[in-house]
Order: C-alpha cells, then structure tokens, then sequence
C-alpha cells in the first residue's frame, strides 16, 4: 500500500516543537516506503491567519530537512468544495441554523436535569436550535449544525455496519475510543457544528473533506485529536468519502507537563535554530530516529 500522509498547521503563530514531532512523524512514515508526503496550509480562519507566520511555517520544515509535493493546499481557497459538502447534507436533512452563543449553551446546561457531557468539542450541546423538522430551502449562511440522531439513523438504515470504527497505529489508545455503536454518537458527541459564523465550514468538516480531495491514506495527529476521530469517520461515511488509517500520537509538554500551544513561544523551532540547534540534535531531543 503506497502511503499518502500530510502535515496541516494553521498561519496563527510559530510552529514549537508539538509541530516539529508531528511534522516529522508524517514525513518519515511516506518517504520509509516511498510514499507522498503533503503540506496543507488550514488558514480557513481568516482573522487569525497571517501571511507572516504562513512564510514562517515554510522556513521552519525546510530548515527541519521536510520536502513535500507541490502545490500547497490552502483551505481558504477551498471553500467552494465545503459549500458542495454542506449543500449535500442540507439537502439529506442533516444541517440546521444555530444561534446560540457560548453564554447561551452554558446556561442551558447549567439547568437542574441537564447533565454535562464533553465531546471533542467541549461540553455536548443541549440541542436548543434543533428543529422537529429538517429546515427547507436554500441552505442558509452563518453556524451550521449537524443533527447527529438524524445522522445516525441516515447510516443505521444503510447497509453499512452499525459501529464507528477507524484503523489506529499510535500508542494513545487508552485517550480515547476507535470504535463506538452509531447511536452512542447523539450522545457522546452531540450536534457539532459544521459551519462557522464568518468562517463557511468547521475544523471537522474542512479536513475531512481536504484529506479526501489529497487522498491521504495515513493521517498523523496528537492525542488530544484523537476524540474527534469517530466524528471525522461518521462525515466520511456521509460523503462517501474512504477512512484514513489514523496515527496519534503523544504530545510534546514542557517541563510542567503543559501541553504546548503556540503562544508558547520560548519553544518556537525558530528559537532553537536561531540559536544553532541542528535539525539532527532537535530530533533526538524529541526521541526520534535519524530521518530516512
């Protein structure tokens, strides 16, 4: 099987050594058996993404010895590919309006019978916008929502199989689920959003459909993404879309033990070769072996 992985930051700050790991990661595991490996820019939020920090992304994995395919993927120009995605599950019934803000989600599950799950996406929501009935006409702008049990019955009457599952390689297993029964999906992930206000699409739906359109075959994450995996699967199995075969893996902390974000800018890759660090001493500090 000839491997297609990829590597997809976000313009909105340094890539620190998380991204060194996971970078390097995907590249190695394509060029060990000759396969492909991608860069994807996901700059689809436009008030955060800088073309200074897109300029810098480059910088960095070529100073980290990376090659990848041309061209670069930017899922700002992507968006009429979301749009078609979002148009076919409108049309399925799948997709409702949401007006709700964060303020008016956490009230609701402040209320005495609500019980707090947290999905990959924070608490579960309450459903407060959910129609009784699939909304009609023309797809509507602004936040989109996913109607999960609507979702899962759609796939349940198919002849597809009734549990969620994906291939994983990675050690972080015990972090989250690879498998799950389709109704389990209302509630332990609930009704995500697929569109963002300002934005057209989601984090879930723009790198499902952008790893379909690249046919990647292995995608190599974090842990912490591991959740929202069965959420990905269940939207591949909606577009007709095949299933990655998923590597997460662990995450780069500082000394604390802190997840590093991009703010943490003292472990930026730009710092360490700034300061004379060889790509070959800042993989072995990562516990990676020599690349191939």
């Amino acid at each position: 099987m000839s491997i297609v992985s990829r590597f997809a930051p976000s313009p909105t700050g340094p890539l620190h050594l998380g991204h060194a790991f996971s970078a390097m990661l995907a590249h190695d595991m394509a060029r060990a058996v000759g396969g492909d490996f991608l860069l994807r820019i996901e700059d689809i939020d436009r008030a955060r993404a800088r073309p200074e920090w897109e300029a810098l992304i480059f910088e960095d994995l070529h100073w980290l010895g990376l090659r990848w395919l041309q061209p670069v993927m930017r899922q700002s120009n992507r968006l009429p590919a979301y749009g078609e995605a979002l148009d076919m599950m409108w049309e399925m019934g799948l997709l409702y309006p949401c007006s709700c803000t964060r303020r008016d989600i956490a009230e609701a599950l402040s209320a005495p019978q609500e019980g707090v799950t947290q999905g990959p996406d924070g608490p579960v929501y309450p459903g407060t916008c959910r129609p009784a009935t699939p909304p009609t006409g023309p797809r509507p702008d602004g936040v989109l929502r996913l109607d999960m049990a609507r979702a899962v019955a759609r796939l349940s009457a198919t002849d597809m199989p009734e549990t969620l599952d994906f291939v994983e390689t990675g050690d972080q297993t015990d972090k989250f689920a690879t498998s799950l029964p389709l109704p389990r999906m209302i509630d332990t992930c609930g009704d995500i959003v697929l569109a963002r206000r300002g934005m057209g699409t989601s984090y879930h739906l723009s790198v499902v459909v952008d790893d379909a359109a690249q046919d990647i075959t292995h995608v190599t994450r974090g842990a912490d993404l591991g959740p929202a995996t069965l959420v990905h699967v269940l939207l591949q199995r909606l577009l007709g879309f095949p299933t990655p075969v998923y590597h997460h893996h662990r995450l780069i902390r500082d000394e604390a033990g802190k997840r590093l974000a991009k703010r943490d800018d003292a472990r930026a890759i730009r710092l360490y070769r700034d300061e004379g660090l060889t790509p070959a001493a800042l993989r072995a500090r990562l516990r990676l072996p020599p690349a191939p």
